[in-house]
């Protein structure tokens, strides 16, 4: 779990520094920091219609008497979608893009899924049932 931390707080951040630094010089500071504006309002404005949506869709669920679980892990991936567009970087972009995009967001949400049923099944993760409650 250290490892993941070391990755995701220092070793991404000093990535997407260096590409933004390469990105700089190939294309001028100027764009750069145009796209990386530009990216951050985009997610932003496409988190919020999938998001809206997808409030939409958890709503009509709770309606009917349906839990809204798939409703409510998309919304989990739109939040961290738009979170990681908001963050500077193009390496964090193009993943949160990937995220906001439904059928990519489809697709991961598979194979995450597919990942925890893996980590359960090898007691990596402890589920609690509700006897243990």
């Amino acid at each position: 779990m250290l490892g993941y931390l070391v990755l995701f707080f220092i070793l991404i951040p000093i990535i997407e520094l260096a590409i933004l630094i390469k990105v700089g010089q190939f294309i001028g500071v100027l764009n750069t920091v145009l796209i990386v504006i530009f990216t951050g309002l985009a997610g932003a404005f496409i988190a919020r219609a999938q998001g809206l949506v997808t409030l939409m869709k958890i709503q009509k669920d709770i309606n009917e008497g349906v839990m809204p679980t798939e409703n409510l892990i998309d919304g989990l991936m739109i939040l961290c979608g738009g979170i990681l567009l908001l963050t500077p970087g193009l390496i964090s972009d193009a993943i949160g893009l990937m995220i906001l995009i439904p059928f990519t967001r489809f697709l991961i949400k598979k194979w995450l899924k597919r990942k925890i049923k893996d980590m359960i099944a090898h007691g990596r993760i402890i589920t609690i049932s509700r006897r243990h409650l």
